[in-house]
């Protein structure tokens, strides 16, 4: 039988039963989709997260006090980190810059209008060193931040739209905690980083914070409660971190049977398990996907075993008209990776669409679509049709003729 004749004589059979056909592609419909959706959703988060990284800065490390401990229990954090562990971190080699941050939430107030905030006190390396741009006025300087009473502030897009509107802030003063700043910068928005939102903060000299803002109930009057380090383009990772870590203990004098008082994070370690958080979620979610796709195939295959049972006459009418094993065998296969490939074709189509629904509509998912994840569900799908198509092809072909001809 001619290979164009077997083609049309499968799409006759799968014309002539059209539920039963779409039912067995739904299956087929269904985990295409969702593996296509699902890869999406996943590398959608994968790209988020590295912009969120690539936000933070590069070549980063970050300080936090660690925990206070007594018998192996955890009671809080210490108030451990000093500014002049913040000056001392500028005599590694490798370190390109450093900013000492304390923080806290505040009342913010302008004219009738305030907001809770979170009140962020930096150093002037600090935009440099997290990638923030300048939006409108300018980053406070080295003389604001080492001015014991530089009162100013720069503002995240969020916080000027909460206090002025459309109004320009530029040279306005406004009320923190009931003292007066004036509003020097905005930066561009950067997006939320987690439960922070970056956008949503207000910026001021370190020093000021510490004496005006939160040295007020500090137990160390120059206490702060984050370090930031940048480090060189072509310093090792690894070794930056030990020395940081071993000039830390020196700092706080901390003998061998101490253990660390301080949190190190480094950028490269927040990416990595960032990293394996997603991809394990991106597989979880995948892996939905294939179990409808297997669930699918079965369909298939008892569609196919139900199929051959109808058709035994006219089986048995090709061969006795001179049809081969092979034929027979190539007819039926035929049909079972066309009903997959035409569930293949829609399910891809599903989940493309499903995927920028998503994209257009949800504020906590992006999606992106890879062709790479189209090739590989469309891949599966025919696998699928070849695989579950086989078992009932090969029974159809070993029929025997005239067993055939007698079946009602």
């Amino acid at each position: 039988m001619l290979f164009w004749m077997i083609i049309k004589v499968a799409l006759k059979s799968l014309v002539t039963n059209k539920l039963r056909s779409a039912l067995a592609m739904l299956g087929i419909i269904i985990g295409v989709g969702a593996v296509i959706a699902m890869l999406a959703i996943g590398s959608g988060a994968r790209e988020g997260m590295m912009k969120r990284f690539n936000a933070m800065g590069t070549n980063l490390y970050i300080l936090h006090a660690g925990q206070r401990g007594f018998g192996g229990v955890m009671s809080g954090t210490q108030q451990n980190l000093t500014v002049d562990d913040a000056m001392s971190l500028l005599k590694l080699p490798g370190v390109k810059a450093v900013s000492p941050v304390s923080n806290g939430r505040k009342q913010v107030k302008y004219l009738s209008q305030n907001t809770n905030t979170n009140i962020t006190g930096v150093a002037a390396t600090y935009f440099e060193i997290r990638n923030y741009e300048l939006d409108e006025g300018a980053f406070f300087t080295d003389v604001d931040t080492e001015g014991r009473l530089g009162r100013v502030a720069v503002l995240g897009p969020v916080t000027v739209q909460n206090l002025f509107g459309a109004n320009d802030p530029i040279g306005k003063t406004i009320k923190i905690a009931g003292i007066n700043f004036v509003v020097i910068g905005t930066f561009k928005a950067k997006g939320d980083s987690g439960w922070f939102s970056q956008d949503d903060q207000v910026m001021i000299p370190y020093r000021t914070g510490i004496k005006e803002l939160f040295g007020r109930t500090s137990t160390t009057p120059n206490s702060i409660q984050e370090i930031d380090v940048e480090a060189d383009d072509g310093a090792d990772p690894d070794v930056l971190q030990q020395q940081i870590g071993l000039l830390m203990r020196r700092q706080h004098k901390l003998d061998a049977d101490t253990p660390d008082d301080v949190d190190i994070r480094s950028q490269a370690d927040m990416i990595a398990t960032a990293s394996s958080f997603v991809e394990g979620f991106a597989l979880l979610l995948g892996s939905v996907g294939g179990i409808s796709l297997l669930v699918g195939g079965i369909g298939i295959m008892n569609i196919m075993l139900v199929t051959v049972t109808e058709r035994t006459r006219e089986i048995g009418v090709r061969k006795a008209i001179g049809a081969r094993n092979g034929d027979i065998l190539r007819q039926f296969l035929i049909e079972a990776i066309i009903m997959s490939g035409m569930g293949g074709a829609i399910g891809i189509a599903c989940g493309v669409g499903a995927a920028r629904l998503v994209a257009m509509y949800s504020t906590m998912f992006t999606a992106v679509v890879q062709w790479q994840a189209i090739l590989l569900a469309f891949g599966f799908s025919a696998a699928v049709g070849i695989f579950f198509g086989f078992y009932p092809a090969t029974r159809a072909a070993k029929l025997d003729p005239i067993e055939a001809l007698r079946y009602e």
